[in-house]
């Protein structure tokens, strides 16, 4: 088995401190735009796709989604008609996630808000095919039983490259599918999940997507900085300064948060001296240039090949 993307250790004072070796599955590498979880999330829904003979992909997002960007791509590389309904009024010429999914061809219809509340309805879904002529529907995230799949198999591949199965694997969580399809293949191995969003209901999301191995799962709520999307002066320090030393750009929606929060419980002993962690960079890198546009250059910028 070929891994897609490389499994590279993490050093620091206070890994060595607490007697820990941890490593970093760098998802993000896997592709310029369709990174991390998004490419395994598309991976078999693509197939499925084209198995099927579709001929039009629909999904939904917000206007800075990496879910967004990510469909535009995998639908340009693979000559799919595609459109995706996003939350909003109407276009923002400056918006830099708009202007790369426009480049790469995918269809952009806008809704107002109390429509787009509807996306999870069946009967909605329905007349959203049908007014956009598509005939294949990925849900918000692009989280499904498809996407599962593919998430399945970072656990195989960190397993293939280390020579065993780490104590701990971390990840954060915004649907919950990427860890829901972590949790479907443990075995020894306890998953540690890092909620993007205030609220106690991300253990709930992600039982529902996956009912195994519950005595794995840990969620951790705490490191929301406020919610989705939400950030403070700690966060973008800390994303700033793990750049420095590591050379490794974290997004502060989904990454930046889940690495604060694996640091911080270190930092209180929470993992016995001699475990293994892997931390998993889930990508969504492109979020970062929507973030400096809204909130000023506060981090660093992937390099975007447009």
């Amino acid at each position: 088995m070929k891994p897609l993307s490389p499994l590279v250790p993490l050093k620091h004072k206070l890994f060595d401190k607490n007697q820990l070796s941890v490593y970093i599955k760098r998802d993000e590498l896997i592709h310029p735009l369709i990174s991390g979880n998004k490419w395994r999330k598309l991976k078999y829904n693509l197939i499925e796709f084209k198995h099927q003979n579709k001929k039009h992909l629909l999904s939904f997002g917000g206007a800075f989604s990496n879910h967004l960007l990510a469909l535009a791509a995998a639908c340009s590389e693979n000559k799919i008609n595609g459109s995706i309904i996003v939350r909003g009024d109407g276009p923002d010429p400056n918006n830099p996630t708009l202007q790369l999914a426009e480049k790469l061809g995918i269809k952009i219809h806008f809704t107002d808000r109390s429509s787009y509340k509807k996306r999870h309805e069946l009967s909605y879904q329905q007349e959203a095919l049908e007014q956009y002529q598509a005939d294949y529907l990925l849900p918000e995230g692009g989280t499904n039983e498809l996407a599962l799949k593919g998430c399945k198999e970072i656990l195989s591949e960190v397993i293939f490259q280390l020579g065993k199965e780490p104590d701990y694997i971390a990840v954060a969580a915004g649907t919950g599918g990427t860890a829901a399809g972590i949790l479907s293949n443990l075995g020894s191995t306890e998953l540690l999940v890092f909620s993007a969003l205030k609220g106690n209901f991300m253990e709930a999301e992600i039982l529902n997507l996956c009912n195994q191995h519950k005595d794995k799962l840990k969620v951790l709520e705490t490191y929301h900085f406020g919610g989705y999307a939400k950030h403070k002066p700690e966060l973008v320090d800390f994303i700033n300064a793990f750049y420095l030393e590591h050379k490794i750009i974290l997004d502060p929606i989904y990454t930046g948060k889940m690495m604060y929060g694996l640091f911080d419980q270190i930092q209180q002993n929470q993992y016995a001296p001699g475990s293994t962690i892997v931390a998993i960079h889930t990508g969504g890198l492109q979020g970062n240039l929507g973030f400096n546009y809204r909130f000023g250059d506060l981090i660093p910028n992937p390099i975007i090949p447009f």
